[in-house]
């Protein structure tokens, strides 16, 4: 078997440029050595590639058999990066442009899965500039959640317990984007599940996830290292089975392939599992759920990083079967 040329794709003008930087290094780190190897394609926070571009033409990329990108967030995680990779007629790990745009959208994440039957928290949405605690507090009562609704690695988000703290977590949020969801906050645990697959999904067991902090925010993920992670997560198993079977429809009503990772709450007093996030290009670092979860599911990390990137080039073989003109 010939050797594959893998593009590693990293950095990136969203606000996990540094999370993005250390998945990169981990992923290059765990390459199978003997099937592939690894060319760097940096993105500067002012979107400067370096050494250079993958240039949007097919053919033009011809040291390229296989693109693994991990810019996480804005500009990398939402389409417009795959979308590059669909021009250029690249083959390239994770969700497609459609998937990746929609996962990326809180508020669209919402609607796709509350139309699929997938359970959600009650939310709301604000834009920058008419921006309403009030109408928020009538709604939804306090506390609340309050995220920009593009971004990921819980940049941005705060809990607002006050009126005063809502105003604060909302203008936080709006200089973020422009678009702000607010959701009611539930009370109870947090969870995470991997999905792996293309038309055939599979899910991890679950994690639970437990911060020192108020909720899972930036610092706890990836500064303090204080947050204990039960692996696996103690459930009932019917709990487990419940938690994987809606991590594959979260996955599938949002039309992704390839990876995710899935996030949930858990409310006490109800009983009730909500899926809260679907993240499409999860973190790759060091302590990283995604990887860490199908690692005790069977699959280590060097072994998981092939099948995404044979699951890549099965997408693409696919594709290029498709016909796009008469």
């Amino acid at each position: 078997m010939s050797m594959l040329n893998v593009a590693v794709v990293y950095g990136g003008r969203s606000g996990e440029h540094e999370v993005s930087l250390r998945s990169a290094e981990s992923i290059i780190g765990y390459l199978d050595a003997a099937r592939f190897t690894a060319a760097r394609y940096f993105v500067s926070p002012d979107g400067k590639w370096s050494p250079s571009p993958i240039l949007p033409e097919p053919g033009a990329n011809p040291g390229i058999d296989v693109v693994f990108p991990i810019t996480h967030g804005t500009f990398g995680e939402d389409g417009t990066m795959q979308g590059l990779f669909e021009l250029a007629d690249l083959a390239y790990v994770g969700p497609g442009v459609l998937g990746s745009a929609v996962a990326m959208d809180k508020e669209l994440t919402k609607r796709v899965l509350r139309d699929a039957g997938v359970p959600i928290v009650d939310f709301l949405v604000q834009r920058r500039g008419e921006l309403n605690p009030a109408a928020i507090i009538e709604r939804l009562g306090l506390p609340v959640f309050v995220k920009p609704a593009n971004l990921g690695s819980s940049v941005g988000i705060n809990k607002a317990k006050t009126v005063q703290a809502l105003g604060e977590a909302l203008e936080e949020a709006a200089r973020y984007d422009t678009k702000i969801i607010i959701e009611r906050a539930v009370s109870g645990r947090e969870f995470e599940c991997s999905v792996l697959g293309n038309e055939y999904l599979a899910s991890s067991f679950p994690c639970e996830i437990l911060p020192e902090r108020e909720f899972y925010d930036y610092e706890a993920k990836y500064i303090l290292g204080t947050t204990r992670i039960e692996m696996p997560a103690q459930l009932e198993r019917e709990q487990t089975a419940r938690i994987r079977q809606l991590a594959i429809d979260a996955v599938r009503a949002l039309d992704c392939e390839g990876m995710a990772r899935v996030d949930f709450l858990f409310e006490t007093a109800s009983g009730q599992f909500y899926v809260n996030e679907v993240n499409t290009l999860p973190g790759f670092t060091s302590i990283s759920m995604y990887p860490k979860m199908w690692e005790h599911s069977g699959i280590a990390y060097s072994d998981l990083l092939t099948r995404l990137i044979d699951l890549a080039l099965a997408r693409h073989a696919r594709r290029k079967a498709t016909q796009f003109r008469r």
